[in-house]
């Protein structure tokens, strides 16, 4: 796979007239799968239910978006969220009410499965980064049966990189999905070869457990702000406040050097192409996305082919 995520932080994103630009300047990378991420929130880490908010995506927009990838010549991975206001962390949600959590959350996956399926979407996402509940097998494996009765298409969970370990239902999926956010370095570093020795043990850790399931690893986000010091903590958002185009593509081209060509390696959607227009999330100059900067570049020279 070779995508990018196009996220949604607003009802109405996808219907943006940004939209169609988008998916056309994540296809010219040489990207071949885009990744659309519906969200819905819980107020509170203990709640038993989560709900649709004015920043969820509305189904008609990624009904329509879908169609707009199928016609850009993408593939689509429709990869749900569950989060928690502001900035809170979706890996500290642990329901007071479990078994009422899982009622309401496969009430909440199939909905989008269902949708899916009628989307002729390509890849679907059973979960992402719930930690705080992803240990409960017998509850997972409800839930991908009841996704598996409306849905046909290969089904993935999406597990942060200190979470996939932990895991004990990937044999009911087809693809095991990480997020690959490994920390690569205690300091900023665009050097090529301390990059490949950081991602050495991590790969070798990762083909061990790609064997054991046998099971591929698909990398089902990865990213770097382009921030000076962003290989250090390649999952924040606020690294620095000093730009770093250069160590952003410098992670860009050492992930896909190392790990493009394994057999066991799946591929990656990165996070993130462009924010919406009006949004307040991170400075362009200073964010995830590698549009109009050097990560680019490496896009279109690695994909090229």
């Amino acid at each position: 796979m070779r995508g990018i995520t196009l996220p949604s932080w607003y009802q109405t994103d996808y219907d943006s007239p940004a939209a169609d630009r988008y998916l056309r300047d994540i296809r010219a990378t040489g990207a071949r799968w885009v990744t659309f991420t519906p969200t819905w929130y819980q107020t509170r880490r203990g709640d038993s239910s989560m709900h649709t908010t004015e920043e969820t995506a509305s189904d008609a927009s990624l009904r329509r978006i879908v169609r707009r990838a199928h016609r850009a010549g993408l593939k689509v991975l429709i990869k749900p969220h569950v989060d928690l206001p502001g900035d809170g962390d979706r890996a500290a949600i642990r329901p007071r009410d479990r078994p009422a959590w899982f009622a309401a959350y496969r009430r909440f996956i199939t909905h989008y499965a269902d949708l899916a399926a009628a989307t002729d979407t390509e890849q679907f996402a059973v979960g992402t980064e719930l930690a705080g509940v992803s240990g409960d097998q017998a509850a997972w494996t409800a839930v991908i049966g009841a996704v598996r009765d409306r849905y046909d298409g290969p089904l993935t969970y999406a597990a942060n990189y200190d979470e996939y370990t932990k895991i004990r239902f990937w044999k009911a999926l087809d693809v095991i999905g990480i997020d690959a956010y490994w920390p690569l370095s205690a300091q900023p570093t665009d050097d090529p070869t301390r990059l490949h020795r950081a991602w050495e043990p991590i790969r070798k850790s990762l083909a061990a457990f790609s064997a054991r399931y046998k099971r591929r690893i698909l990398f089902t986000e990865a990213g770097y702000v382009s921030q000076y010091g962003s290989t250090t903590a390649p999952y924040s958002w606020t690294v620095s406040d000093r730009a770093s185009g250069a160590e952003q593509a410098a992670a860009y081209r050492a992930l896909l050097e190392f790990f493009e060509g394994r057999r066991w390696w799946a591929g990656v959607c990165w996070w993130m192409w462009d924010d919406w227009p009006d949004s307040e999330e991170t400075p362009v100059a200073l964010a995830y996305t590698p549009h109009g900067k050097p990560a680019e570049q490496v896009l279109r020279e690695k994909w090229a082919r």
